[in-house]
């Protein structure tokens, strides 16, 4: 979190500290909104920066042309997505202490995101895919390596989420895990034929020791190291150069979709909270909906 010593008096704040409230609002990520440390270390970054900048310009909270600030990052070289996350977690900030009382008019209601243009996720195709659930074979983690696969495919997992799974997550009967996401949120994800019956053969032949469903040899949890290590060995095996788990997850929502899947269902699979997360695969959607047209539209 950010030092609030660090900012000294609260000089051209009229009183308001922005750096006791920096923390504050930290904290309210922390223990009210359940933010990772990843986020809370991102938001204190871009805030702190932009408190710099406030103070070097001898400028209060409320009264800051943030135009500037924005023409400062662009002038700095910053891309468009950063620029954007660093407005979000100061319109954040400043949302923050309106509601908390702290300041009386917010300036950036009328400061609009830079819009940046979300890059297509990798993917691979139904046939590649199934290529590489193929590849383990004739190893003694074979097995185990085969059911990685097919569980980062067939329910989306992240491998946070893939590592910390639990026999007890697992309903072979019923045809469903229990995935644990962010901030600790959980949810059913169905699984398929295919992966139902790779797990039960797991299970049954690799007894694996411990609540952990995929446990390292000293009986704990799978590192996310080894997953990556695991994917990357079967991807470059499938001449696809360096491929990432989270790749499987991609081409897990991507194939839903060209199958017919709306995207609202896709993200309560995916476990998005916002649709907007769930948004950088509406190419998929509109090339299904371009060749729908095609296909029945009279002048198609």
């Amino acid at each position: 979190m950010a030092d609030a010593a660090g900012g000294g008096d609260a000089g051209p704040y009229n009183e308001l500290n922005p750096y006791h409230e920096l923390d504050a609002f930290l904290m309210h990520l922390k223990t009210e909104q359940g933010a990772s440390l990843h986020t809370i270390e991102a938001y204190s970054r871009d805030i702190l920066d932009y408190l710099t900048f406030l103070e070097e310009k001898k400028s209060s909270l409320e009264t800051i042309a943030f135009e500037e600030y924005l023409r400062l990052q662009r002038s700095q070289g910053k891309k468009t997505r950063s620029i954007a996350r660093s407005v979000s977690a100061i319109r954040s900030f400043y949302k923050f202490l309106l509601t908390d009382g702290k300041i009386k008019t917010n300036p950036l209601l009328e400061i609009e995101t830079p819009r940046f243009k979300a890059p297509i996720p990798r993917v691979l195709s139904v046939e590649e895919m199934s290529q590489l659930l193929k590849l383990p074979a004739d190893r003694k983690l074979a097995l185990r390596d085969a059911t990685v696969l097919e569980l980062l495919y067939a329910a989306g997992l992240r491998v946070s989420e893939l590592i910390s799974l639990k026999k007890s997550d697992i309903n072979l009967e019923a045809g469903f895990l229990v995935a644990s996401g962010k901030r600790s949120k959980e949810r059913m994800v169905p699984i398929g034929t295919y992966a139902r019956e790779v797990l039960k053969l797991y299970l049954e032949q690799m007894k694996p020791k411990g609540p952990f469903l995929f446990p390292n040899r000293k009986g704990v949890a799978m590192t996310r190291q080894a997953v990556w290590r695991l994917v990357r060995r079967y991807g470059l095996l499938l001449q696809q150069g360096t491929l990432h788990p989270h790749v499987l997850r991609h081409t897990f929502a991507t194939h839903l979709l060209e199958g017919g899947a709306d995207l609202r269902s896709v993200q309560v699979l995916l476990g998005h909270e916002d649709i907007s997360t769930t948004q950088i695969y509406t190419h998929v959607d509109r090339k299904r909906l371009k060749d729908l047209h095609k296909k029945y539209h009279p002048r198609g």
